[in-house]
């Protein structure tokens, strides 16, 4: 009994915020009128949803699917990076410390170096030997983009995974987080794609020779070491900036990545591409607004039927709040022939086979990451072929290495 007075209680609220809408309080009589038609709309349900949302251990839940891909992506990059310097460091002390084979995938924080290699493989047809699982790691996130959105940022990514916990920790102690005004907003994104465009522009302007030259020099062979030492002899003015940023991220939703990071650019160029879009069901909304409110990137999902913003990450967060069902989902362009006539099976039938579940798409990512970089694993092109005696001689000597 208290449950239907609960869900009867949500629906009155969802016909409430469909009342207001998008009308702000207007007091135009046509504004009015679109009103009292969107809450005419009946809900029907979304299978799962009790109380407004849907529980974390239903398999139908998006965002745990979400959730269990970030924790086993954040876990991998911390167990890549502590071999890693487990590594170094057995160099730097001239083996006195613990021998572990070099980690091919922390690379993967290597994403010029990929550009550069995938440069030099278009253009000579060969793969390069050099930090060839930096190519291969981004080859494997730019067609995951292409596919299937710009799911790598809120899906695979270890900053995205971290810039979104921070957030959600300033909303859960400050009850909000800030908005910043359109005018200041707009700009400050503009500023990802200033800096892409400038390792574009330094990747473009190279031949494949200097490629080559540059891979096989010694800060070349050694450029991820060089990487690591960035972050632990960390200048006082790149300290201060990171806790900034840091400190700003709790603040505003996905501070660095909104505004500052030229791979998230990147991926949301392809991610345009992509044939999958969140979209939405006119006939199936009830216009309740929920979807808006929910998104952290600010699209305007309840006035859009398809999300083709470079903005979208395929968090899925509008649709896992979404109530109705069928309104809301990350797919495929719907059936056009098939007409629902407000009939519910109708609407399904417009949507059946072209949606992504959070199961499906999980798996998906692991597909399309894993059979890439298993790929490269069986052609031999993802260790670099480094002698041991080399890395002997330069890793200890790291720091005096400049840029050739």
């Amino acid at each position: 009994m208290q449950e239907t007075k609960t869900q009867e209680e949500e629906e009155a609220e969802i016909k409430k915020a469909a009342l207001i809408g998008s009308s702000n309080g207007g007091g135009n009589d046509e504004e009015d009128e679109a009103a009292a038609a969107r809450a005419k709309k009946i809900l029907i349900r979304r299978p799962g949803m009790v109380r407004g949302r849907m529980s974390w251990l239903d398999r139908r839940n998006g965002r745990s699917w979400r959730h269990a891909v970030q924790t086993v992506f954040v876990l991998l990059n911390v167990y890549l990076c502590v071999q890693f310097y487990l590594w170094v460091r057995y160099y730097e002390t001239g083996g006195a410390s613990l021998k572990v084979t070099r980690p091919p995938g922390v690379e993967g924080w290597l994403p010029i170096a990929g550009l550069m290699n995938l440069k030099y493989t278009l253009m000579t047809l060969n793969i390069p030997p050099i930090h060839v699982a930096a190519m291969f790691l981004l080859v494997a996130f730019l067609l995951v983009s292409l596919l299937f959105k710009k799911s790598f940022c809120s899906w695979l990514c270890p900053v995205g995974s971290l810039s979104e916990a921070l957030w959600r920790l300033g909303q859960k102690v400050l009850g909000r987080n800030v908005t910043l005004p359109r005018w200041l907003d707009i700009p400050l994104r503009a500023l990802k794609y200033v800096l892409l465009a400038f390792f574009v522009w330094i990747v473009a302007i190279s031949s494949a020779d200097t490629i080559e030259s540059f891979m096989t020099s010694s800060y070349g062979l050694i450029v991820d070491v060089k990487m690591l030492d960035f972050f632990r002899h960390i200048s006082n003015i790149v300290l201060i900036t990171l806790i900034v940023l840091v400190i700003g991220s709790v603040f505003i939703k996905n501070l660095w990545c909104r505004y500052l990071c030229p791979y998230g650019a990147l991926v949301g160029l392809i991610s345009l591409l992509s044939p999958f879009k969140i979209r939405r069901d006119a006939e199936a909304c009830i216009d309740c607004t929920k979807c808006a409110k929910a998104c952290p990137s600010q699209l305007p999902v309840d006035k859009k039927l398809q999300m083709r913003s470079a903005e979208c990450t395929a968090c899925l967060s509008c649709v896992a709040v979404c109530p109705a069902k069928d309104a809301l989902q990350f797919s495929l362009p719907p059936d056009k022939k098939t007409a629902a006539n407000g009939d519910d099976s109708g609407i399904s039938r417009r949507w059946r086979k072209r949606a992504l579940s959070g199961a499906v798409l999980t798996l998906l990512l692991v597909v399309v990451v894993g059979g890439i970089i298993g790929a490269a694993k069986i052609t031999g092109h993802w260790q670099t072929p480094v002698p041991e005696a080399v890395y002997r001689d330069l890793i200890p000597n790291a720091r005096e290495l400049a840029h050739p």
